[in-house]
């Protein structure tokens, strides 16, 4: 990940993600971005300072919350967040006193993080003067506090535990414990019904396919198919015997093609025959270098053995390379060329040598020649 806060980074910053999976939010960038183009559909973009930046959020989507001066104290649903400007954006709700229109959603709104009050639950609270019956209200948080923050390996992402130190209204009976506020928990999603591309359960359940018995003992031998000559033989016979075909396993006859040329021990084996070519090869040319020094110091032969492999080395791999850029059907499109190029050089010649020429006036043979 990229050190350096990115432009589309603040234009994706409200996100719907609960958790804190690090501190990008708290770097800065240059203010120019925040400047709104003379594009149509340029969405207004808002920033705090750094410094004012909240680091661990504990307002995030899923939970429910209400807003400080709503008068209406209606509690609302959190539907994302923007860790850039501090905004806490929830459902829309319909004003006092207006009409919804069937099917339009109503618009949603944004809040600042320091008015929005953590909704804790309903509790029971005793009963007014003059009553006897309990009441249940519901109560909010206000004071937040955490437990320390730790790194989650497995999930890869920040958790702590947060719980409300005092809420409104206050519990008698819990003023002096820290009332735990348990994370939203995000809904499962529902499958949807099969369609006309989709395989039903049963048809995936069936059993198509048993694997054949295999001999138990590592010592036996393994299945072999029947012969090619054997199978073309009894095609063409009417009393043809097809049960050897048909109960021999389908592995044993596409074990070839079922094998992974570029599995992992396969690869594997290829590198290290590969090196021991490449140490043995060295060897050789340390040894046919010292062999004959010619006035060279041993020092001087093992360089120019050095030189002498590295530059093999190299030719391999051309020559390697090269045999890769060759496909079967070009080089055979190649020596059809190359054959019929001579076949009709061939022609040409034997039509010049068989070439006589008429008697005619001016003709003059040369002296070399003799008729």
């Amino acid at each position: 990940m990229s050190a350096v806060f990115s432009r589309r980074e603040l234009l994706g910053a409200a996100t719907t993600s609960p958790w804190t999976k690090d501190f990008r939010h708290l770097k800065s960038f240059p203010r120019h971005w925040l400047k709104r183009s003379n594009i149509r559909g340029d969405p207004v973009l808002k920033s705090v300072r750094p410094a004012d930046r909240i680091k661990y959020w504990n307002i995030v989507p899923g939970d429910q919350i209400r807003v400080l001066g709503d008068k209406t104290r209606t509690l609302r649903e959190v539907l994302s967040i923007n860790r850039i400007s501090n905004r806490v954006f929830v459902r829309g709700t319909p004003n006092a006193g207006e009409e919804v229109k069937p099917g339009k959603v109503p618009q949603s709104k944004n809040f600042h993080y320091s008015r929005c009050q953590l909704f804790v639950g309903n509790y029971e609270f005793p009963a007014d003067v003059g009553s006897t019956e309990p009441r249940i209200l519901p109560v909010y948080a206000q004071r937040v506090g955490t437990m320390k923050p730790y790194w989650n390996r497995r999930c890869h992402r920040y958790e702590w535990t947060r719980f409300a130190t005092r809420t409104v209204p206050k519990i008698p009976y819990l003023a002096d414990e820290k009332i735990t506020i348990p994370w939203p928990r995000p809904d499962k999603p529902t499958p949807a019904e099969p369609g006309a591309y989709d395989t039903q359960a049963d048809v995936v359940s069936e059993v198509t396919y048993k694997p054949p018995q295999f001999p138990v003992s590592l010592r036996g031998p393994l299945p072999r198919p029947p012969p090619e000559q054997k199978f073309l033989r009894a095609l063409t016979l009417p009393e043809g015997d097809f049960a050897e075909f048909e109960d021999a396993p389908v592995e044993v006859f596409l074990s070839k093609e079922l094998a992974n040329p570029h599995s992992r021990a396969k690869k594997q084996a290829r590198w290290q025959a590969y090196t021991l070519f490449t140490k043995t090869l060295l060897q050789d040319y340390n040894a046919a270098e010292l062999r004959s020094l010619n006035g060279r110091t041993p020092r001087e032969a093992k360089a120019e053995a050095a030189w002498k492999w590295r530059a093999k080395l190299e030719e391999l791999k051309k020559e390697q390379r090269k045999q890769r850029w060759k496909h079967k059907a070009s080089v055979a499109k190649v020596e059809r060329k190359n054959t019929r190029k001579a076949r009709k050089e061939l022609k040409k010649r034997e039509r010049l040598t068989a070439m006589v020429l008429e008697d005619a006036p001016n003709q003059v043979a040369p002296k070399n020649i003799q008729l």
